[in-house]
Order: structure tokens, then sequence, then C-alpha cells
């Protein structure tokens, strides 16, 4: 048979990190000792009370049913609660909020459910990749918002073109920021809400990270008033309770927003299913336990050591505020690629080459925090053998 991919495959850009894999996995293969500080993903095991929370619940027939589409009611009503307590939010879980598989099945569906092709969807660029396959799937015509050091890493919408405005029909965020770990306060926020009011955007703010922190906690976009009334905002239990692979998030804020992407994911899937649902309640009701935060400290402590390492090598870097990542400058005059591909073949050490996030990523590389403190100063020394 001959075919084809898709032409929404063919549109979406190359897959950058494909050299770095195959070299990554060919090391290891040859038994060379590599620390793996690429991939955003938590390196403790999911906490012992949340296991436990699913082993009383698997068992339970009445959880062998396909789930409830919109999610199980008290998962709903869990992170209604949690954002009332965190955020002094108050939503109503049975419009305002939808379970999802995680904040990535929420972030790529959401294009289908509220834009037409040709319309446009606002990407920043560094960003999370998905951001920018979704509005591709959905027909969309991506504008990419150029993030910058000196406008420290926040989309500067005064200055979209007046004729993109009026097209676009929805803009990602994401604070605190993957890959670049910068911040965004209630009074940016503020005037993003009063700009997407005034020109009728959707503000899609994917918060995954909102929760690893180590001195401010950050800020819920839907704190700014009236937000709801153009905005949601995406949330993760993976990197809060280490449920990366469990798949399970929340959607919560505009009733009419949420109502369409609970449409999509009712004809594309079933949902999550309800014992893992029912693990994310016991999650959100232990948001405070003292494990939760031990392992913010666990980061910071993480944190700490590699910035302090990176600049005594005389790297560029400023200590993230929070999410588990690092976003230095590579050092002068190399390329992002090249830097990332001469430390795993010099050093045995993996980072993600800031190109493949998008154009403006070029000259930063990013680290994730997701190894011990003992490897982090492993990384730090054999760094120290390269010249550059």
């Amino acid at each position: 048979m001959n075919w084809e991919k898709s032409d929404r495959l063919k549109a979406l850009p190359p897959y950058l990190f494909v050299e770095i894999d195959k070299a990554k996995r060919e090391a290891i293969a040859a038994g060379r000792d590599v620390i793996n500080l690429g991939v955003g993903d938590p390196d403790r095991p999911t906490f012992e009370f949340i296991v436990e929370a699913m082993r009383k619940v698997v068992g339970d027939p009445a959880n062998h049913c396909y789930p409830f589409d919109e999610g199980v009611p008290q998962f709903r009503r869990a992170a209604a609660e949690f954002m009332l307590k965190r955020y002094s939010v108050e939503l109503d879980p049975t419009a305002e909020i939808i379970t999802s598989i995680g904040s990535k099945d929420a972030i790529a569906h959401l294009p289908l459910a509220v834009v037409n092709p040709g319309e446009v969807v606002l990407i920043p660029r560094p960003g999370y990749p998905v951001y920018n396959s979704a509005s591709v799937f959905a027909g969309a015509e991506p504008h990419y918002l150029n993030l910058t050091a000196e406008g420290d890493w926040l989309p500067d919408i005064n200055a979209i073109d007046e004729a993109i405005v009026q097209k676009a029909k929805m803009i990602y965020v994401n604070y605190p920021n993957n890959p670049t770990a910068a911040g965004a306060d209630l009074a940016w926020y503020e005037k993003l809400i009063a700009w997407a009011k005034a020109n009728e955007i959707i503000v899609a703010a994917d918060a995954a990270y909102n929760e690893v922190y180590f001195e401010t906690p950050p800020p819920s976009i839907l704190q700014v008033a009236g937000a709801k009334d153009v905005a949601v905002e995406f949330h993760s239990l993976s990197k809060t309770f280490n449920m990366n692979g469990w798949r399970i998030g929340w959607v919560a804020g505009n009733a009419d927003v949420i109502a369409a992407l609970a449409a999509v994911k009712g004809n594309v899937d079933s949902g999550q299913f309800n014992a893992v649902q029912w693990a994310g309640v016991a999650a959100l009701e232990g948001s405070e336990r003292e494990e939760i935060l031990q392992q913010r400290k666990l980061y910071q402590d993480r944190r700490d050591v590699l910035c302090a390492g990176l600049t005594k090598l005389g790297y560029e870097v400023s200590p993230p505020a929070a999410t588990f990542y690092v976003w230095c400058r590579c050092p002068d005059e190399v390329d992002s690629m090249t830097f990332a591909r001469r430390c795993l073949a010099e050093a045995d050490v993996v980072f993600i080459p800031g190109i493949g996030f998008g154009p403006t990523g070029e000259g930063y590389f990013r680290a994730a925090l997701t190894v011990e403190v003992e490897r982090i100063e492993e990384v730090v020394e054999r760094l120290g053998k390269l010249s550059w």
C-alpha cells in the first residue's frame, strides 16, 4: 500500500531531538554512565498515601465501568476546593471544572473545541511544542509571540499587529514557564485579561508547574476579577504529586469553553479511569502534607547546587523561582544543538537544546532537576572538564 502522512503531520516542524535521543540510547547501550537532565519527568515515586488510596479503590467493580465524561464528581469538587483554598478562587465544579487526562490532553484538544480553520492562535516561543501542534491539527493559523530575556520571557501583547489580533481566537500562556522557568504576576495577568476581553480572545493558561515553587507561590490567572469571562486554566497532578504516569488533571474557568472542551472529549475519549480520579482526590486533599513540602525543598536544593555550579564555571544563569527546570545560556558563540551534542558525546550529560522550543530559544539549554544532588554535582564536575 502506498500512502503518506497526513498534511497535518507534515505541517509540524521536525523533531530536533532525534539525533540526541538516538545518541543517548546508544551511549546507555554501550554501558556509559549517562546523566539525563533532559526529560521533565519526576524521578521520585508517587507518594505512598496516594498509592494506598488507589489500592483501596482499584478493586471496586463500580470503578470498572466507563468513566464519567466530565470526571468523577468528587474529583471535580476536590479540584474546586483546592482552587478555593490555594487561590481564593470560587468555581462551580459542575460547570467550571472538567477532569482531563493530564493537562496535555486538554491543551491538545482545546483548539478543536473553540477555534475554526483559518483563525489565529497566538503561541509563545520558546514554549511547550503541544501549543503549536494542537493549533495545526485544528486547522488554525499559528502566530508566534517571541519571548526574550529582555522582556522577562513575557509576550508583548501590545506589539502584536492589529490585523493578527483581529483574526486571533485564542492565546496560550504558560507561567511558571517551560522551558524558561519565568513567572508572571497578577499585575501582568490583569493586563492580559483586559486585553483579551477588549479583543474577544480566549486565554488558555497552562499552570502545570504552579505548585513546584520555592519561595513565593505563583498566582492563578483566575484570581483576576472577570478572568472567567475569557480564560481557562490547565492544572496537572503530575509534577506536584509525582503522578506523571497516572495522567490526571483538570481545566477550570469559563463555563462555555469548558462545555465545548467536554463535547470534544466526549467524542474522542472516554475519560480517565475512575479509580485514578479517586486517587487524585486523595492527592488534592493531601496537598499540604509534609512530604509535599519536602519535595519542594528537594528541588530547591538541586536548583541551588546546579545554579551555583554553573555560575562558578562561568555560565550565565538565574536561579528559577518555580518549576524544576534551569534555563541557562550556552557558552558564547556555541549554538544550542552543538552544545547539547558535545555535552552528551564528551561528558555523558543530556540537556535539551533551546532551539527545540523555538527560534528564540537558540543560545540556551534547559536542564531538568530530576536527579539527586550527588548526580548534579557530578554534572558540574563533568562540565568543568569541557572547553569551549
